[in-house]
């Protein structure tokens, strides 16, 4: 699947006015992303596809054991004679 804001996966927004509509065309513009901007005054404001442009989430990462350290599951020996052994 495409990332989201290409112009495969453009961000689907709703805004219920004009002025906003202008303020998040403007968001978009200035982060280069392509979106689809609906104007609907009878339903709600649907922004999440900005939302997750905006913030995006971040891969977290663990270091690694190293096989000389103490294991981690407290046990008092080294990593490579208890949880890493092969």
């Amino acid at each position: 699947m495409a990332r989201l804001g290409t112009k495969k996966n453009p961000a689907i927004v709703r805004v219920q006015t004009e002025a906003r509509a202008t303020e998040v065309a403007s968001a978009f513009e200035e982060g280069g992303w392509k979106f689809i901007l609906g104007i609907e005054p009878d339903k709600s404001e649907n922004i999440t596809d900005l939302e997750k442009l905006l913030n995006p989430t971040l891969p977290t990462t663990a270091q690694k054991t190293g096989r000389n350290d103490p294991c981690p599951c407290n046990s008092g020996k080294k990593y490579k004679k208890c949880c890493g052994a092969v």
